[in-house]
């Protein structure tokens, strides 16, 4: 997919990772509205940085690809095509997932 946003500054847009709702048996299934929000995803794009108070540029943490963390109610949710992303600060970004 090729975005058409490109985040400023600390800014990441992530996607979403559902968690898988497998249960065993395999014959329980969830409707929508009582599956919690995802709280992982996989990012999209990153911005550039923040800039300190002496102008300089401080690099994120995170970087595309990264598979991160993050609470369940942060973040500001998009649409973007048939997808919903949602566009963090890097400070609202719990941990990054390491395989």
């Amino acid at each position: 997919m090729m975005l058409k946003l490109r985040p400023l500054a600390d800014r990441v847009i992530v996607e979403p990772v559902e968690r898988d709702e497998t249960f065993a048996g395999g014959e329980l299934v969830l409707p929508e509205t009582a599956k919690e929000k995802p709280q992982q995803g996989i990012i999209l794009a990153a911005g550039p940085g923040r800039l300190d108070d002496d102008g300089e540029r401080i690099e994120l943490e995170v970087q595309v690809g990264d598979r991160v963390l993050y609470a369940r109610y942060s973040g500001t949710e998009i649409k973007l095509g048939d997808k919903q992303v949602l566009i963090f600060r890097e400070s609202e970004i719990l941990a990054v997932v390491e395989s």
